[in-house]
C-alpha cells in the first residue's frame, strides 16, 4: 500500500493554502474519505467543488444523497485532461467564490498515459506555488492505489520538486522521429508538411488547425526568445502525434502557460495557447534549453 497523506495537515504547504492527498484501494475507501471531507466543508458553510472522473462522481453522488445538490461536480477528464489547465481552472473557481473553497480532485485518474502522469506530478507540485497565498483554499487529491503514484512528495516538498521537474529535460526522442532545424524562413514549410502528415493519419480538420496554431506559436517563441532557431522532431506513439520543439532559451517562470499573461505582456501567450489547444503539452526549461512537447491524439 502506498503512503497515505493525512487529510488533516498541510504537509509543508505555505501558510494558508492546504494541499492534502489520500490513497484509496476501492470505491468504499474512496467514498469514506471523500464523503467525510465534503460533509465537513458543507457543515462549515464552504463552497464545495469536486473534479473527478465520471465513475468517481457517480459513487460520490450516491453516497452523499441529498447533499449532492450542494456540491459542484466537474468531469476531471475534461477539465484536467491536460493537467496544465487545472491551475487556471481552480483560479477561476476562487475568483467566482470569494469565501472558503474546499475542493476534491483526482488528476491522476486511471487510464492516463505515462506522459500525462508525469505532467500530473509536475502540476501537483506547481499547485503549491500557484496558490501559496490563497488562505481560503483547501484542495484534497484522491489517488487510486493501482496507479502506483505516491503523492507524499508532491504534497510536501512542492517547491523543490517543481523546480527539479521543470528544469529536467524530457525523455529522449526516438530514433524513428522525423527532424527539422528551423528559423523564420522555414515556419511556413513546417506548417504545410505537418498538415499533410497529420491529415494522412486521420487527424480531423479542427484538431489539425489547433495543432498547427499551437506549433506555430511555440516555434515562433523559439525564434524570438530561444536564439533565433530551433529543432523540431515529430513522431507517432500510442495513437498520438507528438511534436517536440527544442531551442537554446531559458524560462524562469515555473507557472508559464498556467497563468493567462496580460495582453501587453512579452511572451507567455504561445504556451498558454498550446495548453488550451493540445491534448497534452509538456514544457521543460533549464540552463541553455527550453523544450516543449505537444501531444495530439490521432482519433
Amino acid at each position: 500500500m502506498l503512503k497515505d497523506s493525512a487529510t488533516d495537515s498541510s504537509h509543508g504547504a505555505p501558510a494558508g493554502f492546504e494541499h492534502d492527498a489520500f490513497v484509496h484501494a476501492s470505491d468504499e475507501e474512496f467514498v469514506q474519505r471523500a464523503a467525510g471531507f465534503v460533509r465537513q466543508g458543507l457543515a462549515a458553510g464552504e463552497t464545495i467543488v469536486a473534479v473527478l472522473p465520471p465513475e468517481r462522481i457517480a459513487v460520490l453522488r450516491d453516497a452523499l444523497g441529498p447533499l449532492r445538490h450542494d456540491v459542484c461536480f466537474t468531469d476531471m477528464t475534461v477539465a484536467g485532461g491536460n493537467p496544465a489547465r487545472l491551475i487556471p481552472f481552480w483560479r477561476d473557481i476562487l475568483d467566482q467564490h470569494p469565501g472558503p473553497v474546499r475542493a476534491l480532485g483526482e488528476p491522476a485518474y486511471p487510464g492516463r498515459s505515462q506522459a500525462a502522469y508525469d505532467e500530473v506530478l509536475l502540476h501537483e507540485a506547481l499547485t503549491g506555488i500557484a496558490f501559496a497565498h490563497d488562505r481560503s483554499f483547501r484542495l484534497c487529491c484522491a489517488y487510486e492505489a493501482s496507479v502506483g503514484i505516491d503523492p507524499t512528495a508532491t504534497h510536501s516538498a512542492a517547491e523543490a520538486l517543481a523546480e527539479k521537474g521543470f528544469r529536467t529535460a524530457l525523455d529522449d526522442i526516438p530514433d524513428r522521429a522525423e527532424r527539422w532545424e528551423f528559423g523564420p524562413d522555414e515556419l511556413g514549410e513546417i506548417r504545410q508538411w505537418l498538415s499533410g502528415r497529420a491529415a494522412s493519419h486521420g487527424v480531423s480538420r479542427d484538431r489539425l488547425e489547433d495543432l498547427s496554431l499551437a506549433l506555430h506559436e511555440i516555434c515562433t517563441n523559439s525564434i524570438r526568445f530561444g536564439g533565433g532557431r530551433g529543432r523540431l522532431a515529430v513522431w507517432i506513439a500510442d495513437g498520438t502525434l507528438i511534436c517536440d520543439v527544442l531551442d537554446r532559451g531559458r524560462i524562469d517562470n515555473l507557472l508559464i502557460g498556467r497563468v493567462l499573461p496580460p495582453l501587453d505582456g512579452l511572451g507567455g501567450r504561445g504556451v498558454w495557447l498550446a495548453n488550451q489547444l493540445c491534448d497534452l503539452a509538456q514544457l521543460r526549461s533549464g540552463d541553455g534549453f527550453t523544450q516543449v512537447r505537444l501531444h495530439t491524439r490521432l482519433r
